[in-house]
């Protein structure tokens, strides 16, 4: 179970990331989990939103360069050390996590966290075998 990530880059002024988020939010959309990343002229942001498709549409109307990117979206334990079983199973199969953040929300007592990783379809298996869960659309409403 996949889900949308929608990543852009923004100029690394003061004021973009705002602009960004009132533009999604002046149109309803609902940032879930969000990951800012900078560089000395620019900052990708990578994120998750309730509604991907509107959110994609409202961007490029707005001529943003817009990527989508599917992600997994994983409960993990949450206490210390927890993330050990989401991230080992990965190691042990010589997948790389590429990039990690949290979400916003939460279905039961554990985190949720999106995961960017290099082998998508390999890792979403291998975590499944080892009882961890993954969360799929469902997610854009919690």
């Amino acid at each position: 179970m996949f889900i949308k990530q929608i990543s852009v880059v923004l100029k690394n002024v003061p004021g973009m990331l705002c602009d960004l988020s009132e533009l999604l939010g002046k149109e309803g959309v609902n940032i879930r989990a969000i990951s800012v990343a900078d560089t000395s002229e620019v900052s990708t942001v990578r994120f998750v939103v309730d509604d991907p498709p509107k959110a994609v549409n409202i961007l490029k109307g707005h001529e943003f360069s817009v990527y989508e990117t599917d992600v997994l979206a994983v409960e993990t334990p949450d206490h210390p050390g927890g993330l050990t079983a989401v991230v080992r199973p990965l190691k042990e199969a010589n997948i790389n996590v590429l990039y990690l953040y949290p979400f916003l929300g939460r279905i039961s007592d554990q985190a949720i966290v999106i995961l960017g990783v290099d082998k998508i379809e390999d890792a979403e298996r291998v975590l499944t075998r080892n009882w961890v869960h993954t969360v799929g659309k469902e997610l854009y409403n919690l």
